[in-house]
């Protein structure tokens, strides 16, 4: 590799790092520190400030082409990604909520399972048996660091978990109903996001908007504390612009990499911030799942480099890996 290509890939990898890990802090920061204990409320701020960035982006700055989407194809097709997409961004909040960054992260691991279960069970894709060995160490790695989590909570792991449902279903549902269309991180904001605040407006008005008119009268700073939760809202969408520019700036195995040791340094720059509790097996537990992840990715990657007439198995395209979380993950990778 070139020094030029690898400073560009390097920086590419630092700057989303700080974006998603900034992201990820800030949201806990907001539920935790400024007691703003409203998950859809947050996510909506998100959307909405997703949808004004995209189209900045695309519109007004062009700085990306747009694609052009059928108005059919955008109910028939995105608008149901679009709740999918909805529902994954509000799982992983809720669960910020009630857990702790490092054990959210670490749940949100188990994603690579759940999405193989499900394409196995819905789809009856067929797997190497590599792929369902790889699969072990990271729901080992999970179920130990849930019995050994200081900070467990029921609602917040069944949040969490429900999440990589959510987020395995977006991957699936975008291979077959997004054929045809080469999104692009940018451009599936573009389209997903507005659907997404008119999805969630209505319920975050209803269900929270009481609590928050009696947060604004209690909270002694207010407006500042606005201006945070806004501020997180632009920085989720600058998430999405590193990941197009992290894609496209590094190979599929770098990602893949890079993206589990980014959950490494969040729940490190997490736990240096919160001070949440962690036992040694619990640390230990999150590092058998991230070793998993490595090597799921690394078997995904040698499976897809077979020879032709070798029995594949099903990859997602590196076009639909940058159909991420919102904020995390890797949502906008997700998430949030």
């Amino acid at each position: 590799m070139e020094e030029g290509s690898l400073f560009r890939s390097l920086l590419a990898i630092i700057q989303w790092w700080g974006f998603n890990v900034t992201v990820i802090i800030m949201n806990k920061w907001i539920f935790q520190k400024l007691d703003f204990k409203f998950p859809l409320s947050v996510s909506c701020v998100h959307f909405i400030c997703s949808s004004i960035g995209a189209y900045i982006v695309i519109k007004v700055l062009k700085l990306k082409p747009l694609i052009v989407v059928d108005p059919e194809d955008r109910w028939r097709r995105i608008f149901p990604m679009s709740f999918v997409f909805c529902i994954n961004i509000v799982l992983g909040n809720v669960s910020l909520r009630y857990i702790p960054v490092s054990f959210m992260q670490t749940i949100k691991s188990f994603t690579p399972a759940t999405t193989v279960v499900l394409q196995w069970l819905g789809w009856r894709k067929y797997f190497d048996w590599r792929i369902w060995a790889s699969l072990v160490p990271i729901v080992g790695g999970i179920l130990l660091t849930s019995v050994t989590e200081l900070s467990f909570n029921m609602f917040g792991f069944c949040a969490a978990l429900f999440g990589c449902l959510a987020t395995s279903t977006k991957t699936i549902l975008a291979e077959s109903l997004l054929h045809g269309y080469k999104f692009d991180s940018i451009n599936t904001v573009y389209y997903m996001a507005p659907f997404a605040t008119m999805i969630l407006g209505i319920p975050a008005l209803l269900l929270e908007g009481s609590g928050i008119m009696s947060w604004f009268e209690a909270h002694p700073a207010p407006w500042s504390a606005l201006i945070i939760i806004f501020s997180s809202g632009v920085l989720a969408f600058c998430l999405n612009f590193s990941i197009f520019y992290v894609i496209h700036s590094t190979t599929a195995v770098t990602f893949n990499v890079a993206g589990n040791l980014k959950v490494a340094v969040a729940v490190l720059v997490s736990w240096l911030i919160f001070r949440n509790p962690i036992s040694y097996m619990n640390a230990v537990g999150c590092g058998i799942t991230l070793v998993g992840c490595t090597f799921y990715g690394y078997v995904r990657h040698m499976l897809s480099q077979q020879t032709p007439g070798t029995p594949r198995t099903p990859r997602t395209p590196r076009s639909k890996m940058e159909l991420l979380p919102l904020v995390n993950n890797d949502k906008l990778e997700g998430k949030v």
